[in-house]
């Protein structure tokens, strides 16, 4: 087979057996799914926001829509009857509905328990690790250093703990990750077309790359809002890109050419179809939204928005077209009252795990999901000394060789991006800028440490790449290679005792008193 203009033009070192890339990837996630299985139902409990997304999806899998709750539903459900708990009524869910449903196909085979509704989490977080490798393999070229940086991933705490929780986040960041390897295909696909003389006229339109990634990014949309940045500056670098390799190719007005020829086809292949995935991920909700209206007429319905009622809640019913145009208003005016909920009712409450993004990346404030105090001696196992006790805990934790040595890395990576004029850099920088900086403008409401999850793949990224700069590209043992092979390797397996070391307070594993206070470094970790 003849290769492609990238692989010719990238150094011998680079170009290893891509079976042993793909074989390297799959056996990293399965040891991932291995760990984010372990135990996996415990504590048998409803953990942090677990209440939440696991009722939601387990309505969702019983209704298509979310139903209220009876009280005490979350002690009837852990007591082993999940039937019988819903009121009449729709809830008013604040988040979109595509994590709650992948959620819910995690309990419907594997039932109605802690260990059901983790499983969904548990099987994408491994996913995360398999698309990490083949995602920083893309960018370098290097198959070691895409397995590098899967392997780093897969022992970062805040991932492994996300991978084992009913939370929203882990899908997310996989969701995001996968869109953004999706637009950097394109980029490697359209030179590719450039190079061989297949793409310079026309209008290209058929960009596959470009329409996967919307599709990811239209699921990311339909897990939390927040994607929408992500996608939005993702969406001008591809045109970004698309300029310049019509200039490197020497095309005449490659600007001006790629607005009409990639811009408006970047554009449809992104957010386009992102904007259909996202509004298709919420069939269920359109198919019962007169659930909602009829809710609303019967005044039982307080909006955010200021307790007017939606328009279509007072109309007649509509058929055919007319009833799905009525489902999309009231969608519309759903998604007025939750934008609402989240700018005005959350600004006057607060957390004690709340934390500013400016901490985050230093793990200046990690959440608390669960924690057993005060154990005594003889009990569950506890062996602490005479006058001491036990804890467990799972603490939403990065790892700090990971996120510590990701912000040094970072900070090169935007030197050479801006520097080098290294295109690769410019990945990790804005795939950081775009999911951490837009937190700051909701910082004065309760967020937290966890929400940084989708930082993580472009820190992560940022650590392969500073690597790479340090062993460099020749075969040849060379003074500096072998520097900078030490060097990637002690980092990589300090890394590793890192895991190893704060593995009980991930986990909920029994310690001691004094075994507990040895890995919480700083007081705001408590």
């Amino acid at each position: 087979m003849t290769p492609t203009a990238t692989e010719r033009n990238r150094p011998r070192w680079r170009s290893e057996d891509p079976a042993l890339g793909w074989v390297g990837a799959i056996c990293l996630a399965a040891l991932a799914f291995f760990l984010r299985r372990w135990h996996l139902g415990t504590p048998h409990q409803f953990s942090f926001d677990e209440t939440y997304y696991a009722k939601d999806a387990w309505s969702l899998l019983n209704h298509g829509y979310v139903l209220k709750y009876v009280d005490d539903a979350d002690k009837t459900i852990l007591n082993g009857n999940v039937l019988g708990l819903w009121q009449d009524d729709p809830s008013m869910i604040v988040h979109p509905e595509v994590g709650k449903w992948l959620i819910a196909l995690g309990i419907k085979a594997w039932g109605m328990d802690p260990t059901g509704w983790r499983m969904a989490s548990a099987i994408v977080g491994s996913l995360m690790v398999l698309v990490m490798c083949r995602f920083v393999r893309r960018v370098t070229g290097s198959t070691v250093l895409g397995l590098v940086a899967g392997l780093l991933l897969s022992i970062d705490g805040l991932q492994l703990v996300l991978s084992r929780l009913a939370l929203l986040d882990i899908f997310l960041a996989f969701f995001i990750l996968c869109g953004v390897h999706c637009v950097v295909a394109d980029r490697q696909w359209l030179r590719d077309r450039l190079a061989s003389g297949r793409h310079g006229r026309a209008l290209g339109l058929w960009r596959p790359w470009l329409l996967l990634g919307g599709i990811m990014f239209g699921l990311a949309c339909g897990t939390k809002w927040s994607a929408a940045y992500t996608l939005a500056v993702f969406g001008l670098l591809a045109w970004l890109w698309s300029a310049g390799a019509r200039r490197a190719f020497g095309q005449k007005r490659p600007l001006l050419r790629s607005i009409f020829l990639d811009g408006a086809p970047a554009f449809l292949a992104l957010v386009g179809v992102a904007l259909v995935t996202y509004v298709v991920s919420w069939t269920g909700w359109l198919i019962h939204a007169d659930a909602y209206e009829q809710t609303l007429s019967n005044t039982q319905y307080t909006t955010y928005g200021g307790g007017e009622q939606w328009p279509t809640a007072t109309e007649p019913d509509a058929e055919g077209l007319g009833e799905v145009t009525q489902s999309l208003r009231s969608l519309w005016h759903y998604h007025h009252d939750v934008y609402a909920f989240h700018s005005h009712f959350l600004n006057d409450s607060t957390h004690i795990y709340a934390s500013k993004p400016s901490t985050w990346l230093l793990m200046g404030r990690p959440v608390g999901v669960d924690a057993q105090t005060d154990i005594q001696p003889g009990s569950q196992g506890c062996d602490a000394p005479s006058g001491s006790t036990c804890i467990r805990q799972i603490l939403l934790l990065g790892n700090p060789v990971i996120w510590w040595g990701g912000c040094l890395a970072m900070i090169a990576s935007l030197l050479l991006w801006i520097g080098a004029r290294d295109w690769r850099h410019g990945i990790a920088v804005v795939g950081l800028a775009s999911t951490w900086l837009p937190w700051f403008l909701y910082d004065d409401r309760p967020i937290f440490f966890f929400y940084a999850i989708a930082c993580l793949p472009f820190m992560v990224l940022s650590i392969a790449l500073a690597m790479g700069h340090l062993i460099g590209t020749s075969d040849v043992p060379t003074p500096r290679r072998t520097f900078g092979v030490v060097v990637a390797g002690s980092y990589t397996v300090l890394a590793l005792i890192a895991f190893a070391w704060f593995w009980p307070i991930w986990t909920d594993v029994l310690l001691t008193k004094s075994e507990w206070d040895a890995r919480i470094w700083f007081r705001r970790w408590i």
